[in-house]
């Protein structure tokens, strides 16, 4: 933002936010590189990973506490979210409606040639709710199938113990998924979308140009200059 007027930007992410984000991207790439070597350990390059990371216990026990300090963020952040929501502090902007699927539909006809304009969005667009509440409850599954496998004994005493495979299946599958949807879908609109690139920088900073926000939150937009 070197040379720029501190007037053409907004602030549009707090320092909380800020710090979530930056915790997921450090924790999902531990989880990542800790548990992929798992999931396929006879490839060279997992080999190569625990062998550089101290070993097979040392990867497991990463794995592990990244997955505890994950599930612990899930929950803080959903205790918060909820909380800022019943106190109004906050509004629920991220909740689904049925206005998301309608502005998915019209996007899609308007990407096909059959609408003249998009729709416009408020403060999150259907995009980046779908991409929330998969993570939200994605996490769930990852931590509830992570305890299972963590404390496999204990569970198949007043659990059936076939839960334990499907856990493992559930745990690794959803993980691969995860990991598929960032490097497809989130890392798409941030890095390589015509209007983040080179990278979207807002969620680092906290501030996005006016100009953006008008183009990308029209409506979010419309009701901060009323404010203004």
């Amino acid at each position: 933002m070197r040379g720029a007027d501190v007037s053409e930007y907004v602030v549009r992410f707090s320092v909380w936010a800020r710090v979530q984000h930056a915790a997921v991207i450090a924790l999902f790439a531990l989880l990542l590189l800790t548990g992929m070597p798992q999931k396929w350990p006879y490839v060279e390059a997992s080999r190569w990973i625990i062998e550089h990371l101290g070993g097979i216990f040392v990867v497991r026990w990463l794995h592990r506490a990244a997955g505890v300090a994950f599930s612990v963020l899930l929950v803080v952040h959903v205790a918060v979210a909820i909380g800022g929501v019943l106190s109004r502090r906050t509004r629920p902007s991220m909740l689904l409606s049925v206005r998301d699927f309608r502005d998915a539909v019209d996007f899609l006809r308007y990407c096909l040639g059959w609408a003249e304009a998009p729709p416009r969005f408020g403060r999150f667009d259907y995009r980046q709710k779908f991409e929330y509440w998969g993570l939200v409850f994605g996490g769930f599954v990852m931590a509830l199938t992570g305890f299972i496998l963590y404390f496999p004994i204990a569970v198949s005493r007043v659990l059936p113990a076939e839960l334990i495979p499907a856990a493992k299946v559930m745990h690794s599958y959803e993980a691969l998924l995860a990991f598929l949807i960032i490097l497809v879908w989130h890392l798409f609109a941030v890095l390589l979308s015509p209007e983040a690139f080179p990278i979207d920088t807002s969620i680092f900073t906290g501030k996005i140009r006016k100009e953006r926000l008008r183009h990308e939150h029209a409506l979010e937009y419309e009701e901060l200059v009323g404010r203004e």
